[in-house]
């Protein structure tokens, strides 16, 4: 065990770790998003396990994560699908949570979590191994997996209180899924595709976040006033 933590880079660990929550700080939302709808009691174990299946498939990418970014339209179809998670987190259950059962409500929040991370974290796992890299250190993946390790509790703790956030202001949801929305927009247009075709425009980048953070939220609202109404009906 002493061995293991004098063949880590402490300066690269703590690189990381900082990288992950400054870059992935809009993960907490994300989780906090999902595991609003559990009981209280549930909700520990949706953030806990939302959050380690996240961190596992970010460790996964970084082994990829140059190769990944340079698939063309890869960004384009993260947008997308960022897009329907924030429009579909606002809107309402279906059924009421007595008619949910317990573990199906965990295990959705949990897909829900590992599906929003797998596309937010394309740009975030470059980083973090880059800083593994300039470490000039041949465990370059021990280095990984141990900060993203040390950055759970952190995580965690930010979901716990985002979670306290949502109880107390609803308004939180709609501001959590503009956020999904402002992301979605600033992904799309950093496609290679896009760039390639139109050039990094800081200012068309701007606009296509205000406009996705836009979309998400009045298509979000509209679709879930319109299920309320149709529910009402019947």
């Amino acid at each position: 065990m002493i061995e293991f933590f004098e063949l880590l880079n402490w300066t690269a660990v703590f690189q990381i770790v900082l990288i992950d929550i400054l870059l992935g700080g809009d993960n907490a939302v994300v989780i906090a998003l999902a595991c609003r709808k559990l009981e209280h009691r549930q909700r520990f174990l949706g953030i806990l396990w939302g959050t380690v299946g996240a961190i596992v498939l970010r460790i996964i990418l970084i082994a990829f994560a140059m190769t990944l970014l340079g698939v063309p339209f890869l960004k384009v179809v993260g947008a997308l699908l960022l897009v329907w998670i924030g429009v579909k987190l606002l809107l309402p259950d279906d059924h009421s949570q007595d008619d949910v059962h317990a573990s199906a409500s965990v295990l959705a929040a949990i897909r829900t979590i590992i599906v929003a991370d797998l596309v937010m974290s394309l740009d975030n796992v470059v980083a973090i191994a880059a800083a593994a890299q300039q470490a000039h250190s041949d465990h370059h993946l021990i280095l990984v997996v141990f900060g993203l390790l040390l950055s759970v509790p952190i995580i965690v703790w930010g979901s716990t209180l985002v979670l306290k956030l949502i109880d107390r202001f609803p308004v939180v949801v709609t501001l959590g899924a503009g956020l999904l929305g402002w992301i979605a927009g600033g992904m799309l247009v950093t496609d290679q595709v896009i760039v390639a075709e139109f050039g990094a425009q800081p200012a068309l980048k701007i606009g296509a976040e205000i406009a996705g953070a836009a979309l998400v939220v009045v298509l979000g609202l509209w679709l879930a006033r319109r299920r309320r109404m149709v529910a009402a009906s019947h």
